[in-house]
């Protein structure tokens, strides 16, 4: 598996080498001038890092020309003089490699989008994907995409650091146990309104800047999730113990009819994580599960788990034990055996909970590397780990 941070730091530092040449000055005068800012080298280079994941065996000439051919769009006075010294044929050429690169990127896409067309594919979208300007943009490019090319979309979204960073602002702290939030009533009614109020909102105005038809839904709508409580597992002198945690809860039920008569209308479903209780109360519900049960009601072909990982590793820390691909009985074996452990096993979970309930196939990716989704959907290649 690629190193991405040392990537990272090599194709930076090779971008700026490149540019000190053409330029024939220092590091210093180009950043000095304005000539070259840290934003442009970031862009380059996870553009680069893309690029390098879709071609694991890309050769250290080909990165290169890659490099150069991205320093010859770049726009200054210099590049200017230089392009007005080029002749008809290089320019030509450069132009038509542009052309058929991308061309060739499209021929490529095309069996995946004659396969997903028509096709209800579930995102949970959550990790650094929201917290980053950047990458929610390239999500949201993601999600339009995926619907003008016939795809029916729907978005389950967390939001556990900005509850956590609203409920500091009004004075309190913030409690797990086993990993889940205790919370009073005064913390699910925060939740309620960080999560549908403010969360959701923003999810669905930036898809709609887009062009595309986005409804805002809380589970608590038209009765879509009816949950229960869940207690939390402790154990104490090796016993487990069930303790109460408040209003947390776990999906009983998904009536997936009006998410059914939306995506029907072309309407893009964002769904925050709250569940109904029989008598009305609110739960707050782990967005993995939900987006879990809503793709088994729906029978998704797929349902894309957006993480801070690359995927699964059969041996933590080891790049080649990564796992492309897990069945769902060595899934639950490697979970027996301790080999998932810790913050993957949520995610594991509801991978297979997915496909028990209907759901085709689950992936686990990650959400920090821009246009994660396209390149998952859209690539021989894929990434992350695919749970089948």
């Amino acid at each position: 598996m690629i190193n991405e941070e040392t990537l990272k730091k090599e194709l930076a530092e090779r971008i700026l080498k490149n540019f000190v040449s053409k330029e024939n000055v220092s590091v210093e005068d180009l950043i000095e001038d304005a000539k070259v800012d840290d934003k442009l080298i970031e862009d380059w280079t996870l553009e680069l890092i893309g690029r390098v994941k879709l071609n694991p065996d890309i050769t250290d000439e080909e990165l290169a020309e890659e490099i150069i051919k991205m320093s010859s769009q770049f726009d200054d006075d210099s590049d200017d003089e230089k392009d007005d010294e080029l002749d008809a044929k290089d320019a030509a050429q450069i132009k038509n490699f542009t052309a058929a690169h991308k061309a060739d990127i499209l021929i490529e896409a095309l069996p995946y989008i004659q396969e997903f067309y028509g096709k209800t594919i579930v995102i949970k979208y959550g990790g650094n994907a929201m917290l980053n300007d950047d990458l929610k943009e390239k999500v949201m490019q993601d999600v339009a995409l995926m619907k003008y090319v016939g795809i029916k979309v729907v978005i389950v979204h967390g939001g556990g650091p900005e509850i956590t960073q609203f409920l500091k602002k009004v004075g309190k702290e913030s409690s797990f146990v086993s990993g889940l939030r205790v919370t009073d009533e005064e913390t699910v009614e925060i939740a309620e309104m960080v999560l549908d109020g403010k969360i959701n909102s923003e999810i669905v105005t930036r898809l709609n800047r887009r062009g595309l038809r986005a409804v805002g839904l809380s589970g608590k709508d038209a009765g879509l999730i009816q949950a229960e409580k869940k207690l939390a597992t402790v154990y104490e002198q090796a016993d487990k113990v069930k303790v109460d945690i408040g209003y947390v809860g776990k999906c009983k039920k998904v009536d997936a009819r009006i998410l059914e008569d939306l995506i029907s209308r072309d309407y893009v479903p964002v769904i925050a994580p709250i569940g109904v209780g029989d008598d009305g109360e609110s739960y707050n519900i782990n967005a993995d599960y939900v987006a879990a049960d809503i793709a088994g009601a729906l029978r998704a072909e797929k349902l894309l788990l957006l993480t801070d990982t690359d995927g699964v590793y059969k041996t933590l820390g080891d790049n080649e034990s990564f796992l492309s691909t897990l069945t769902a009985q060595e899934a639950r074996e490697f979970i027996r055996e301790g080999i998932i452990s810790g913050g993957m096993i949520p995610k594991v979970e509801a991978c297979l909970h997915a496909l028990h309930n209907g759901a085709n196939k689950a992936h686990i990716i990650d959400g920090r590397l821009p246009h994660s989704i396209i390149l998952e959907l859209f690539t021989a290649a894929g990434i992350g780990t695919q749970v089948v």
